[in-house]
């Protein structure tokens, strides 16, 4: 879910990310271009969020109960509100399996392309807190709000890593949870009480200290860097996570609840068999199994609960009544309340993009130079046999224009010669960004052929081991283009702790964009 400045705000009509999140895959591709399959006897084609991939065991249980084969294809649940309104899923899916409906319902192009939906499973927004430091903190799980929360943060007690709002509905339902909890909303939340919690959702967010495009990536960032005390998801993401206590905050939270939906654009006999699919996901048997293996709620009430699972009550907090408002406090959270991003984008330039292949980098970054937020440094470095130059631009919320066009003049005048030194580029990049200012700061990296020139990946390795423990908690996002090395560019993204995009499968302007979750 993107904010284009020049068409309107962010979770607008066409405004989102359009990529395939596949979790834990460490490859991506636009989901434009993915073609589901035609349709199969048998088969049910769905799109369904990102964080169902753990369900593939169970959906094996059901087809051995029903016959009927689930084919998914993962997708961020806001991306895949924008295809459905787009009406690109026609013909293409057979069924919507998404964490929640809500921001669908909010979307008269969109609501009218389902006709019916079955609750699946919930999983409630938590917070997942180090347990030595709730023990610091002095709280009480059962009785903590998001405004001991927020104070933490603004003590300086507390730091907390979230995914983006722009593009998961987990970090969109955890800033809903927010805006309501501080602003003291005692319904669904309009314009006055997110202007009455702006200067608070200020002071909260600046302790969140990592972000990400998917859960998955999220929790591994964490584990690697260490450095944050809690992370803000589902309870069922931190509830398998070592030495966190999970905390739903008294003050209410926003719950996903996994509704199987029927599309418009399908038949009776396909109706039927989501409703079979649905019914046997709902039997008491798969129910027990879903709640154990992957930590979500049974809607089925004969079930209980994991026994990990707190079972006290907390308030439901509603969505937002209308689109506007969801809106507004998407566009603040880019643009104003969250830390601003800082990055090096390193871009391969070397002879081999002569071509079809530069006009393709170009436009991609045309394209998502509208995509930038307020506030954001955006460094080009494009490199042949070595970096050809370094420009740095920001985005000044009272000229943001001025900003984006100078963006726009450089991606316009790269051009494609010399050799391939990818090493040595990104050495450079690391050199430019040094410890810099609290911003998320990361490296991206597109290239389409191997290491020819400059420094060996064991020089990388060495120089990247060498750097301040800060440095090396800047990730690089290699992106998959042309005839790149897929084992030199995941080796670049493990050792540095980002992830592999690819372009190869999908569309160079859909991996760009996928990435700004991660920025």
């Amino acid at each position: 879910m993107r904010l284009r400045r020049r068409v309107r705000p962010r979770v607008g009509a066409g405004a989102l990310t359009v990529a395939a999140v596949l979790l834990g895959s460490g490859c991506t591709s636009s989901a434009e271009t993915e073609d589901p399959g035609a349709p199969r006897p048998g088969t049910l084609r769905v799109l369904a969020s990102s964080e169902l991939v753990d369900m593939e065991p169970v959906l094996d249980q059901v087809e051995e109960r029903t016959g009927i084969k689930i084919r998914p294809t993962y997708m961020g649940t806001l991306d895949a509100v924008s295809l459905l309104a787009k009406n690109t899923t026609d013909g293409r899916y057979d069924a919507l399996w998404l964490s929640s409906n809500d921001y669908l319902h909010l979307r008269p192009d969109a609501a009218r392309k389902v006709v019916s939906e079955t609750p699946v499973m919930t999983s409630p927004v938590a917070i997942g807190v180090k347990t030595t430091t709730v023990r610091r903190l002095g709280w009480k799980p059962q009785e903590v709000t998001w405004s001991q929360v927020e104070q933490a943060v603004r003590d300086g007690r507390l730091t907390y890593g979230m995914t983006d709002p722009a593009r998961s509905n987990s970090g969109f339902s955890a800033l809903i949870s927010v805006a309501s909890g501080l602003s003291g909303a005692q319904s669904a939340l309009t314009e006055a009480d997110v202007a009455k919690a702006t200067p608070r959702l200020k002071e909260f967010f600046k302790g969140q200290k990592l972000t990400s495009g998917s859960s998955g990536w999220l929790a591994a960032a964490y584990g690697r860097r260490g450095t944050v005390d809690a992370l803000i998801n589902y309870e069922s993401m931190l509830t398998p996570m070592k030495d966190l206590t999970v905390i739903r905050p008294r003050d209410g939270v926003v719950t996903a609840d996994y509704p199987l939906t029927s599309l418009a654009a399908t038949g009776q006999d396909t109706r039927d068999t989501v409703r079979r699919v649905a019914d046997a996901l709902r039997t008491p048997e798969i129910q027990d199994e879903i709640t154990r293996s992957t930590f979500r709620r049974p809607v089925v009430t004969s079930v209980p609960p994991s026994d990990a699972l707190d079972t006290g009550r907390r308030r439901e907090l509603p969505f937002p009544g209308s689109r506007s408002v969801a809106d507004g406090l998407l566009d603040s959270y880019e643009n104003k309340l969250r830390r601003p991003s800082r990055t090096v984008y390193v871009l391969d330039t070397s002879g081999s993009m002569e071509g079809d292949r530069i006009e393709r980098l170009k436009a991609a970054l045309a394209d998502l130079t509208g995509d930038f937020r307020d506030r954001e440094e955006v460094t080009l470095m494009p490199f042949g046999s070595d970096v050809k130059s370094v420009r740095t631009h920001v985005v000044d919320p009272a000229d943001p224009r001025a900003g984006l066009d100078a963006i726009r003049g450089d991606t316009d005048a790269l051009s494609a010669d010399g050799d391939t030194a990818i090493f040595t580029s990104l050495q450079k990049a690391y050199g430019h960004l040094g410890t810099g200012p609290d911003t998320f700061t990361s490296i991206v990296l597109m290239t389409d052929g191997e290491n020819t020139a400059g420094a060996k990946a064991s020089e990388f390795d060495d120089f990247y081991q060498g750097l301040p423990a800060a440095q090396r908690e800047i990730p690089v996002f290699p992106i998959l283009f042309g005839d790149s090395d897929r084992d030199e560019l995941e080796h670049i993204a493990e050792l540095t702790g980002g992830r592999l995009f690819d372009a190869q499968k999908g569309s160079l302007d859909g991996a760009f964009e996928e990435i700004r979750g991660y920025q």
